[in-house]
C-alpha cells in the first residue's frame, strides 16, 4: 500500500492526529463544484457528508472524526450510521438539520437536493460543495481526488485513487475479453407490478457495461417505467436488482410478474440481488462490485481476485 495512504490508514493515534490536525487547519483552497461555483474551504474540522460514495471515499482516507453528520445513503462502512448524527435522505434535505450540527464544510454528492434547499445552502456562510459524480471507469478516481482536495489530504487521496483505478483496469483488461456479453435487464423496483428499469445514462447501464455486459432496454434514458411488450421484447438473459431497501423486489415476485417470468432470465433462474450502494454508489469499491457484478453474470469467465483493500472490507 502506497505510504501516503498508509498513514491515514494505519497510522498510530498519536501520528493520527497530528496528521488530521494539519488536515483540518491546512491552507485554504478555492475548488469549482459540481454546479461550475467556486469555493473557498478553509476549515475542515466538522463536515457534513450527503451521499454514501462522499462518505466512503471520508472514511477510506481515515478522515472520519472529521464527520459531524451524515445522510440515509450513508451505509458503509456499516459502523457509519451508528456513530454519526443522521442529517434524512440526500434528495429531501433540510437546510437547518444540516446547519444545526455546526459545521464547518458540507460535502454533498452531485444530485443532492431539493433544489430550494440547495440553493439555501449555497447561500450560507458555511462552504457548501456540491461533489462531481460521473458514472464511469474515470468518474470514481476523480471523485476521490476532489474530495481529497476539498480536505486538504491530496497526497493520500491520490494513493486511494491510483489503487481503485488500478484495481478496476484489471477488472475491465479480463471482462474485455469476454465473447458474449450478456443481455441485462436491471430492475429498479416492481412496485405495484410495474417494471421501473435502467436505461442509458444510469449508475446501473454504466456498471453493465463495466461488468462486460450490454443492458438489454436501450432507445431512453434514466429509470423509467416499461411495459410488458417491451420487457419480452428485450429478453434478458440475467436480471440485476437491489438486495434491499425500499426498491428491492424478491425473487418470488420476478418468477410470478406475468412478462418478467417468459424471460429467458427468469426461466434459468439467472437473478442477480446486490447490494444498492455497492452497485451503484461509483466509490472506492468499485472495482470489487464491477469483479463481483461480473463473476454473477458471467459465471464461466475468469476472473482475477483482487487486493483485500481496507476500504473494501471495513466493518
Amino acid at each position: 500500500m502506497p505510504g501516503a495512504l498508509a498513514l491515514f490508514i494505519a497510522a498510530g493515534p498519536a501520528q493520527s492526529q497530528t496528521a488530521h490536525s494539519e488536515i483540518a487547519h491546512s491552507n485554504p483552497v478555492e475548488i469549482t463544484d459540481a454546479s461550475g461555483r467556486p469555493v473557498v474551504v478553509e476549515d475542515r474540522g466538522r463536515v457534513v457528508s450527503v451521499g454514501g460514495a462522499v462518505t466512503e471515499i471520508l472514511y477510506a482516507l481515515g478522515l472520519d472524526d472529521r464527520i459531524v453528520a451524515i445522510d440515509t445513503t450513508s451505509l458503509y462502512p456499516p459502523r457509519a450510521l451508528a456513530e454519526k448524527p443522521d442529517v434524512g435522505y440526500m434528495r429531501a434535505l433540510s437546510p437547518e438539520g444540516l446547519l444545526s450540527t455546526e459545521p464547518s464544510l458540507i460535502l454533498a454528492e452531485d444530485g443532492a437536493g431539493p433544489p430550494e434547499a440547495i440553493a439555501l445552502l449555497e447561500t450560507a456562510s458555511v462552504p457548501f460543495v456540491l461533489v462531481p459524480s460521473r458514472a464511469d471507469a474515470g468518474g470514481v478516481a476523480d471523485k476521490i481526488r476532489f474530495v481529497s482536495k476539498a480536505m486538504g489530504a491530496e497526497e493520500a487521496g491520490e494513493a486511494l485513487a491510483g489503487a481503485v483505478a488500478a484495481d478496476l483496469a484489471v477488472v475491465r483488461e479480463a471482462v474485455g475479453r469476454i465473447e458474449s456479453p450478456a443481455k441485462v435487464l436491471f430492475i429498479l423496483s416492481l412496485a405495484n407490478g410495474r417494471v421501473m428499469a435502467a436505461g442509458e445514462g444510469t449508475s446501473a447501464a454504466a456498471m453493465i457495461e463495466l461488468a462486460g455486459a450490454e443492458n438489454a432496454l436501450s432507445g431512453f434514458s434514466g429509470f423509467k417505467p416499461v411495459n410488458d411488450e417491451a420487457v419480452l421484447e428485450a429478453a434478458p438473459e440475467v436480471i440485476v436488482m437491489m438486495a434491499r431497501g425500499d426498491h428491492a423486489a424478491s425473487l418470488e415476485e420476478v418468477r410470478s410478474h406475468p412478462a418478467l417470468s417468459h424471460t429467458p432470465a427468469a426461466q434459468d433462474g439467472r437473478i442477480v440481488a446486490m447490494d444498492g450502494l455497492y452497485l451503484l454508489g461509483f466509490g472506492p469499491r468499485v472495482a470489487h462490485a464491477v469483479r463481483d457484478l461480473a463473476a454473477a453474470i458471467h459465471p464461466g469467465h475468469d476472473l482475477p481476485e483482487l487486493p483485500a483493500r481496507a476500504w473494501a472490507t471495513a466493518q
